[in-house]
């Protein structure tokens, strides 16, 4: 658990039924090489956005050439009081995963393996959060990277599925965010049509966002899912230092119950 601490951006949030969230790859917290570290601007820009949940991918936990904290202690302490992570890729000198950031206790969270094979190790990381002034409405987060390959991920949103039907009661709101790897935009249909998923950039823009590659944005790989919640805005972030602290850029979405 990272410092109990909560900053003064997440105040007016936990106080209202409106959440902040925002999604990104950060690309193991590099943006070229080992040398060129973007963690620290990657946690003062999130930290500028007042986000309440931040959900990360390719997240190292551990690794001989970092230091004392893992990448998501790191960024979390003395903004984020609550953290999960997700580890799913382990070698020989570490691990990396999921990880989610919040400003809201967690009531559970929980890492599943979806892997289709040892070369490409994925997950989903599903976290429950709630705060007092929500009635007791439980709040359910899943962050997920999926793989290259069509066929893996067509396996994976079948677990994804499977999981959120056993473990996502239908009058609980849900997210689900991530690196889905969908350069064909296959997704949203099926999430749609199998879960009641409603992408956020979609539905408010008219099309999926292009976040890949973060310098001259093509693909349009990462994506934010909503079931239960109203989605007032949402945003690529693709100026300024947003185009520098990852190979991906971020979505960010304000959410009301």
């Amino acid at each position: 658990m990272a410092s109990s601490n909560i900053s003064v951006l997440g105040v007016n949030m936990i106080n209202s039924k409106k959440i902040k969230i925002i999604t990104l790859n950060i690309h193991k917290g590099f943006l070229f090489s080992k040398k060129n570290s973007t963690l620290d601007k990657i946690k003062s820009n999130i930290r500028e956005l007042g986000a309440d949940l931040v959900c990360l991918q390719e997240v190292v936990g551990q690794h001989p050439e970092l230091a004392k904290k893992a990448q998501f202690e790191f960024l979390a302490d003395q903004i984020w009081s609550h953290y999960a992570y997700g580890k799913n890729a382990i070698y020989s000198k570490g691990h990396h995963g999921n990880a989610i950031l919040s400003h809201f206790p967690f009531i559970k969270h929980e890492n599943f393996d979806i892997s289709n094979y040892k070369l490409e190790r994925r997950g989903i990381l599903h976290g429950i959060v709630q705060s007092p002034v929500w009635q007791n409405t439980r709040l359910h987060v899943m962050t997920l990277h999926l793989d290259l390959m069509s066929w893996g991920r067509k396996r994976q949103l079948e677990k994804l599925c499977r999981l959120i039907e056993h473990h996502v009661p239908q009058d609980e709101p849900l997210i689900v965010c991530g690196d889905f790897n969908d350069w064909r935009e296959q997704v949203s249909n099926y999430l749609k049509e199998k879960a009641g998923l409603t992408e956020a950039h979609l539905n408010q823009c008219g099309c999926h966002a292009r976040t890949f590659p973060a310098s001259l944005p093509l693909l349009k790989l990462d994506r934010l899912y909503v079931r239960g919640l109203e989605v007032e805005s949402i945003s690529l972030l693709n100026s300024g230092p947003w185009r520098e602290l990852s190979d991906h850029l971020a979505l960010f979405a304000e959410l009301r119950f």
